[in-house]
Parts: C-alpha cells; structure tokens; sequence
C-alpha cells in the first residue's frame, strides 16, 4: 500500500513538472538578455521596460483585456439567467435547449470561427452592419462564453436546496427578495467561477479573434502569433511572465475570497443546543 502512494506521489510531480515546467522556462527567458532566447546572455530586466513601452504590445493588451472584460460581463449575466432557467424553471424544450448547450463547447473552435465569420458577412449585406472590429469580437466571444457559464451555474444550483426557497416564501419573500436574498448569495461562488472560466478563455482565444478581428483590433494573442515567425523575443516571454503572475495572483485571491465567505458562513450559522 505504502509503495503504491508513493507510485501515485511521483506520478503526480511528474505531471505537475510538465505542465508547469514550459512556464517556468518562459518566465526564465523573460530575463535572458539575449533577444530571442536560443543562448543565454545573462540576466536582464530590459524586456519589461521595452514590452510596456512597445505602442504595439501595449495596444494589443488593451484590445485583450477590453474584450475579455467586457464580454465576460455580458456572458456572466446572460450564462447565469439561462442556468437559472434550466434548473428551477421546466418547460417544453428544456432538455433540447440543455443539449444544444453544449453545441458550442463541443464544436472545434476552427468551425466557429469561420461559421461566425460567414454569419457576420452575411449580415454585413443584409443591414450594412456588424464590420469586423472589436464589436464583432466582443459578441463572438459572448457567443462561446455563455454555455461555460450557463453550465457551471447550473451545477451549482443543482447542490443548492430548493426547499431553502421555498421556507422563504413561507415567511412572506416574494420571488424577486428569495431569488436576491436567498438564492443569489448561495449561487455566488458558481457566477464567480464561471466568469473566472469565461475571462480566461476569452484570454486565451485565438482562432475567433483572427477571424473576427479587423483592422485596429489585434489582441496579444494574434499578436504573439504573428511575432513567432520573426522569432519570439524577450518583449514576448516578459509580456507572457506578467500575464502569468496576474492569473496566480487573481487565483489566489479568489480562493482566500472564498475562503473568507465560507469562514463567515460557518460564523454566522446558528448552534443547535439541545433542549
């Protein structure tokens, strides 16, 4: 049993090392002074100055985090109303519309991309509008962000008493004061985890923004994709360093965040005394 937990034990380093040892290596690149990384020239800490002073990077993570913000927004609200629908609310059509959730997540992002493209063209004749731009990025991704969301909120509902709700209504809460004051605060580590899921795949996506992107509109992704044939240099590995320890960062915030609520829950939560 012993050897067996300790079989499991280096498995498990194993695959931590490979998923973490590539990120190690660009944060260990994003110092070298040599421009594209293939010898090391010593430690530098050049590249984060020249990254954050390059028009072109600083541009393109504005675009990033503009689309990724703003879509995540509407995504969390329009993901979060569906999955509330899906699971307190039947109707006909409800498990239709469940399987049809999944469409997107299971279509290769190359078929969404260009069917996107073509839905775009095609309105483009009809009214004149939906040029491609940040406005067409930003609603493509909405478009693939809302079943992460829909479906992470619905799970969470799924372990949350209906009952709870119903004693609500008991008391004299109408729909609107249970669904914000009973439901809402419960659902709350759902919503947060499936926008954290939606940001970061809005982040990371780079097969809807080529084809959806238009003139002005690059994102670090494009970005980063069109430097790699000139060879990725430092200003990359430092700009990817940084988007590293924002993302550890906003992890351990969260979870502390979480944390904080559940301490504050187990706090509150009334002792039963035996009478």
């Amino acid at each position: 049993m012993m050897r067996r937990s300790r079989s499991l034990l280096l498995f498990a380093v194993l695959i931590y090392i490979f998923l973490y040892l590539p990120l190690v290596v660009v944060a260990c690149q994003s110092f070298n002074a040599s421009r594209l990384g293939l010898t090391w020239g010593g430690l530098t800490g050049r590249w984060y100055a020249s990254a954050l002073q390059n028009p072109q990077i600083v541009s393109a993570l504005k675009n990033t985090l503009l689309v990724a913000v703003v879509s995540t927004l509407f995504a969390t609200v329009l993901g979060t109303l569906l999955g509330y629908g899906l699971a307190r609310h039947h109707f006909r059509g409800t498990k239709l519309i469940s399987r049809l959730l999944l469409l997107p997540i299971a279509v290769p992002d190359i078929v969404m991309a260009v069917s996107l493209l073509l839905f775009y063209s095609v309105l483009r004749q009809w009214t004149g509008l939906f040029h491609l731009g940040l406005g067409a990025m930003i609603v493509a991704h909405i478009t693939f962000q809302i079943p992460f969301v829909a479906l992470v909120v619905r799970s969470r509902l799924a372990g949350i008493n209906p009952a709870i709700g119903e004693a609500a209504a008991d008391l004299g809460a109408s729909r609107w004061q249970r669904f914000w004051h009973v439901t809402l605060p419960m659902l709350r580590p759902g919503i947060v985890a499936g926008a954290l899921l939606a940001f970061a795949l809005s982040l990371d996506d780079f097969v809807v923004s080529f084809f959806t992107a238009g003139p002005g509109s690059t994102t670090l992704p494009i970005y980063i994709y069109s430097s790699v044939k000139r060879g990725v240099s430092g200003e990359i590995h430092a700009v990817s360093t940084m988007l590293i320890v924002a993302a550890l960062l906003g992890t351990i915030v969260v979870t502390w965040w979480q944390a904080r609520n559940k301490n504050l829950l187990l706090v509150m939560k009334p002792e039963s005394h035996p009478e």
